[in-house]
């Protein structure tokens, strides 16, 4: 059973309760009000009859007070020459007439005597009859029985129409209410039925791109389908972001198998080359004609390609160890440290580089009490790969580390006057495995330096910034924040 269905049909029983409840209390209000009317009246003509008794005559005195002689039928019953009862005394409008036979009300005998409203029916017609029993005066011996009619089929016809038109109004409001019920339920399940299409069409391979519209955002419909909107934003930008990881995990696998397979290859082509060298006497009919000068040259230059290839394979197996850890969510063990003495110690240490270019410091004085939270040794890989950068790319000139300070953070910069990088190359170098075109073949490298430089900086709470012109060189900038200065203690 739907939703709207069971919405409609609790609704209708409730309403249906309501209506009977409703009928029931009209119907209790108009019956009460108009037969206690009736009632007052008879038993007013009742108490304003004076009858005569005595034990052995009964008849009716007076009556005072004023009543309708023709709707208002009196009866006197006695009982003293019969327990039975016999009529003694009728009102004239009882008596017979050309259309019809004498009217008589039924009556009870001595013993079923008491005072009473009773329904009954003479010649087909319906009357309230008010008994009141008649004594001797003085004493408590019964004698007689008064009986005040009246016709009452106008009210039973009365009250018939109005449970007729209870029951009708009933019924009809009742249909009416159902079917606005399921009109209403259904216009108000409207939106989620929306919801529900568009869910299945999401399902069916529509794309999260799809939106749920709304009519009413101020109700509890409206602010489901905004929370839902919202939810599929925020899947979509999830899997749009799952979809791209993926994608550069593919790129970044790839990269990697093509970076290692180049040393490799140049591995195993000089292994191969020294087996033949040193086996070829070992064959029989085989000359190579080498003199053992040339064996060991060529040898010594095949050991020398492969250590250099393995070199380069350890520096891309660290690279990929340190972007391995970055994808892992490695936390970095920080502690308190003084940035002038690490800018000093990777000076010194770029120092000893291989380079063609001038190596500068200067100036460094912003570096003066200067503290930043952070890990010494990332801080110094950092420093290492844009000073390695600055000498790779600068043939001639200088390279030249420098701090610069602003408010509450502290820049170290390594300026350079090599080949630059062009603005469209800006915007992708710190992608992993990327190189721009006129260094690639020019210059050794993996291209995944500067995006571990990224990462140690992002670790760091701090941001790594270029501006570059061709030809005329590059600066990079480690921006940091400070940190309070520890006390002497």
């Amino acid at each position: 059973m739907s939703i709207r269905l069971r919405l409609t049909l609790w609704y209708s029983g409730l309403l249906a309760v309501a209506l009977v409840a409703f009928g029931v209390v009209i119907y209790t209000v108009v019956y009460r009000n108009t037969m206690d009317d009736l009632k007052s009246q008879l038993k007013q003509v009742a108490e304003n009859t004076d009858v005569f008794p005595s034990r052995f005559d009964l008849r009716v005195a007076r009556i005072t007070g004023s009543f309708d002689p023709n709707t208002i039928y009196i009866q006197l019953v006695s009982y003293t020459q019969n327990k039975n009862g016999q009529i003694r005394q009728i009102t004239p409008n009882m008596l017979a007439t050309d259309s019809r036979d004498e009217l008589s009300f039924p009556f009870p005998v001595l013993k079923d005597v008491q005072d009473r409203f009773v329904k009954r029916e003479v010649d087909g017609m319906s009357f309230l009859i008010y008994e009141k029993s008649v004594t001797l005066s003085g004493s408590n011996n019964l004698v007689g029985l008064l009986q005040v009619g009246a016709f009452n089929g106008r009210e039973e016809s009365m009250f018939s129409q109005l449970r007729t038109v209870l029951w009708i109004a009933g019924v009809l409001g009742l249909a009416a209410a159902f079917a606005l019920g399921m009109f209403l339920s259904r216009k108000a399940l409207r939106p989620i039925n929306r919801v529900t299409e568009a869910a299945e069409r999401i399902q069916s391979g529509s794309g999260l791109g799809l939106r749920i519209p709304r009519e009413k955002p101020n109700d509890e419909i409206g602010r489901l389908t905004d929370t839902l909107n919202v939810m599929l934003t925020r899947i979509e930008k999830a899997y749009n972001h799952l979809e791209e990881t993926n994608a550069a995990q593919r790129r970044f696998v790839s990269d990697a198998s093509h970076e290692l397979r180049t040393p490799l290859t140049t591995i195993r082509g000089n292994i191969d080359l020294l087996h033949k060298i040193w086996t070829s006497e070992d064959e029989p009919g085989r000359q190579d004609g080498l003199s053992p000068a040339e064996k060991k040259e060529m040898s010594l230059e095949a050991v020398s390609d492969i250590a250099d290839e393995a070199r380069r394979m350890s520096a891309l197996v660290n690279d990929l160890l340190s972007l391995a850890r970055a994808d892992a969510g490695y936390e970095m063990e920080m502690e308190l440290i003084p940035l002038r003495q690490l800018a000093e110690e990777a000076a010194r240490r770029a120092s000893f580089l291989p380079r063609k270019a001038e190596w500068n410091i200067g100036p460094i004085d912003a570096l003066d009490g200067a503290w930043v939270n952070g890990n010494r040794d990332y801080l110094l890989q950092l420093m290492f790969i844009l000073i390695e950068n600055g000498f790779k790319y600068t043939p001639a000139g200088e390279v030249r580390l420098y701090a610069v300070k602003e408010e509450n953070r502290i820049g170290l910069v390594v300026a350079d006057t090599g080949i630059g990088i062009a603005e469209e190359d800006l915007p992708h170098i710190f992608d992993r495995f990327y190189r721009a075109d006129p260094s690639r073949g020019q210059v050794a490298g993996t291209g995944l330096g500067l995006s571990i430089a990224q990462w140690i900086a992002d670790m760091h709470h701090g941001s790594l910034e270029v501006k570059s012109i061709p030809g005329q060189g590059t600066a990079f900038c480690v921006w940091l924040p400070l940190q309070a200065v520890p006390s002497v203690e």
